[in-house]
C-alpha cells in the first residue's frame, strides 16, 4: 500500500510562490507516474501537473508557464513549484500515483494523499 503525504501549502499573496512536496512510502514504489490535482471549494477536482517515469511533464492549461513539476526518485519525492500565484489557484492540492494510461483522468490514479491547502490572497 502506497502512502502519500503532501506538505508546503499555506497562505501567500498574489504573485508569490510556494513549493509543494509529496513524500511517498510503502508498496513497491518504482518510479511510477505521478500527478498533482487540486480542488477548489464548490468545484470538481482538476488536473494540475503530471510527470512520468521518464520525467516527461504535463500541465493543465491554467498553470502552464507558472508551475513546474519535478521528482527525486531516490528520495521518493515529487514537487510542485508554483510561481506567480493567482487567487484562482486557491485550492486543496493533492498528489497521486497514476496506474492508468491517461494522465488527465482522475480514475487512472490509484493512490492519493490527504492534500495540502493553498490560499492565495489578492
Amino acid at each position: 500500500q502506497v502512502q502519500l503525504v503532501e506538505s508546503g501549502g499555506g497562505l501567500v499573496q498574489a504573485g508569490g510562490s510556494l513549493r509543494l512536496s509529496c513524500a511517498a512510502s510503502g508498496g513497491t514504489f518504482v518510479t511510477p507516474a505521478m500527478g498533482w490535482f487540486r480542488q477548489a471549494p464548490g468545484k470538481e477536482r482538476e488536473f494540475v501537473a503530471g510527470i512520468n517515469w521518464r520525467a516527461s511533464t504535463y500541465y493543465g492549461d491554467s498553470v502552464k508557464g507558472r508551475f513546474t513539476i519535478s521528482r527525486d526518485n531516490a528520495k521518493k519525492m515529487v514537487y510542485l513549484q508554483m510561481n506567480n500565484l493567482e487567487p484562482e489557484d486557491t485550492a486543496v492540492y493533492y498528489c497521486a500515483v497514476r496506474t492508468g494510461s491517461d494522465y488527465l483522468k482522475i480514475t487512472d490514479y490509484a493512490y492519493w494523499g490527504q492534500g495540502t491547502r493553498v490560499t492565495v490572497s489578492s
